[in-house]
């Protein structure tokens, strides 16, 4: 598959370099059935033939159940297909969360309620299914846009983990694309044609990240390389885990 071979590159340098992966582990990958993950998912299938630390992994998609609030019901079909033809047992978990997050709570900022739901589901369903470990398909850009966002907003310092041990859960979150800019990964799912569901979430696009991803290509386009600086920044001044042994300057990438 054309732009494999990209993310496999960065995605084993960043498991290198943060420690993500283990002998034994079984990883349950986070389908929400967007190009991140569907991509994530065929990138990871592809590096347990060959990486030299073995493991399994498992596909999970924790279904939000749109059709509850009035929107058409998700067809997760093709995405079976393709986990068989990855050789992935696929795991599709039933839940009300929309319903929850919109009709009941009527959440005027609804994404930080949902995401926290479906995160705690999606470690549940993990370890139902006897996985030790769940991979995100949060990428290079995510960890910028969250910085700016943080820092925007919150007015702090901080950022999502490569790595994290959520000891409640006792599962550990890892996020291999943490290397890869988010036009790879583009360019990766059309020429695979991924299965990719358009999200129907009526939340979708309306949000502050969305804001600040234009705001970082307004920026980008002026300032060649400022989100590699940005992140290099974070790795230098060991913001959330950031930090590695051997630092490479990222701006030709």
């Amino acid at each position: 598959m054309k732009g494999l071979r990209r993310l496999l590159s960065y995605a084993r340098r960043a498991c290198d370099d943060y420690g993500m992966i283990r002998d034994g582990d079984k990883i349950a990958v986070g389908v929400s059935a967007g190009k991140d993950s569907l991509s994530l998912l065929c990138t990871l299938a592809e590096l347990r033939r060959f990486y030299p630390k073995k493991f399994d992994i498992v596909a999970v998609t924790v279904d939000m159940k749109f059709e509850e609030i009035g929107k058409p019901p998700a067809d997760y079909s093709r995405i079976v297909e393709l986990c068989m033809r990855l050789g992935v047992e696929y795991h599709i978990e039933p839940s009300n969360i929309s319903k929850i997050v919109f009709d009941l709570r009527k959440e005027p900022n609804p994404c930080s309620l949902c995401a926290k739901l479906r995160r705690g589901m999606l470690n549940d369903t993990a370890k139902k299914l006897g996985c030790n470990k769940v991979a995100l398909g949060h990428h290079f850009d995510d960890a910028v846009e969250t910085f700016m966002l943080n820092l925007f907003y919150e007015g702090r310092i901080g950022c999502f983990a490569p790595v994290t041990y959520l000891d409640r859960a006792d599962i550990t979150v890892i996020r291999p694309f943490v290397y890869v800019p988010e036009k790879d990964i583009r360019y990766f799912a059309k020429n695979a044609e991924l299965p990719v569901i358009i999200s129907p979430c009526p939340a979708d696009k309306k949000t502050e990240r969305e804001e600040m991803k234009t705001l970082l290509a307004s920026l980008e386009r002026k300032n060649k390389g400022l989100k590699h600086r940005i992140f290099g920044a974070m790795q230098r001044a060991g913001v959330d885990g950031y930090a590695v042994s051997r630092l490479k300057n990222y701006d030709d990438e």
